[in-house]
């Protein structure tokens, strides 16, 4: 076998383990169980909304 094939099996071989662990993490952390925030605990953000006049001098 040549340097290039060699290269092309080790980059294969390493991209499928990563799929594989990113696969597995994916996994774990969709399992764990999610509940949501405590209404106390949310902020609630207000949103400002100003006109500004066009040629009137402002």
């Amino acid at each position: 076998m040549n340097r290039s094939k060699i290269v092309a099996i080790i980059t294969g071989a390493i991209s499928i383990l990563l799929a594989i662990a990113y696969l597995i993490l994916v996994q774990l952390l969709d399992y764990r169980d999610m509940k949501p925030a405590p209404i106390g605990q949310v902020m609630q953000q207000q949103i400002v909304i100003r006109e500004w006049g066009v040629g009137s001098g402002e």
